[in-house]
């Protein structure tokens, strides 16, 4: 393990949680890897406990209070993804896949029974660590990955939006357009706002970029449909949602 980046790490959890050790369970049926994790986030400033099986696993998970949980997939007893399904029933905190398995079904699949991030071996320890300490300092604040509203379906992770069973291609920025008004359905969202979030811009009243792009994207979601979901504000701006 690379002493200096096990020191650095150690220091920048002292600084985000002070005079406070926080519980991680790894679980990890790989004796090399289990006991390297458990070594190095123990140097690092955790409290950590180590399964060596999906059962054992998920049985500590339910029967400690611990505060995040490293969770590889291929596990003796129950996988990765039966603990994940079990654990999901019964309690919500952050889950940390960290598995050889990198086909990108897997890391979906991962996502949508309810883990908060995936990391593929090999991995960077320091890497980590700092995914780590983001979720530990974040909590558990889960964003929803599918969005199902009237007739129309949006999958986040899959960034795939039907109508009436009807598949509707968008562009990069139209999908991120469509994805904030949905999530934010019922809200009145204003020009300025919808610039910076999707196109991490200053709002210039001189520039008509957000109006072209909604209505390209009407265009496309809307204008086909007798059901009408995205709707103007005067003098604010859009919503999605019934009517305005």
């Amino acid at each position: 393990m690379d002493r200096a980046n096990v020191e650095q790490c150690r220091d920048e959890q002292t600084q985000v949680e002070p005079g406070r050790a926080m519980s991680i369970l790894v679980i990890e049926d790989d004796p090399k890897t289990g006991d390297y994790l458990k070594k190095g986030l123990k140097e690092s400033g955790y409290v950590v406990d180590l399964a060596r099986t999906g059962t054992d696993g998920l049985h500590m998970a339910l029967e400690h209070p611990y505060e995040l949980v490293i969770l590889d997939v291929m596990l003796p007893g129950l996988d990765g993804w039966e603990v994940m399904r079990a654990l999901r029933a019964k309690r919500d905190l952050p889950v940390i896949f960290l598995t050889a398995r990198d086909h990108v079904n897997d890391r979906i699949h991962g996502l949508q029974l309810g883990a908060d991030d995936y990391l593929v071996k090999p991995f960077s320890f320091t890497e980590l660590v700092l995914r780590v300490r983001m979720l530990l300092r974040r909590g558990v604040v889960r964003e929803a990955d599918f969005f199902e509203f009237a007739d129309l379906k949006l999958d986040v992770l899959r960034r795939k939006v039907t109508r009436q069973g009807v598949d509707i291609v968008l562009t990069n920025k139209e999908f991120m357009l469509l994805h904030l008004l949905v999530k934010r359905q019922g809200e009145a969202l204003s020009r300025m706002q919808i610039a910076s979030e999707v196109w991490d811009m200053n709002f210039d009243s001189d520039t008509n970029v957000v109006d072209v792009a909604v209505k390209r994207l009407r265009a496309k979601v809307d204008q086909p449909f007798e059901k009408k979901l995205i709707h103007t504000v005067r003098s604010i701006g859009y919503t999605f949602g019934d009517g305005a």
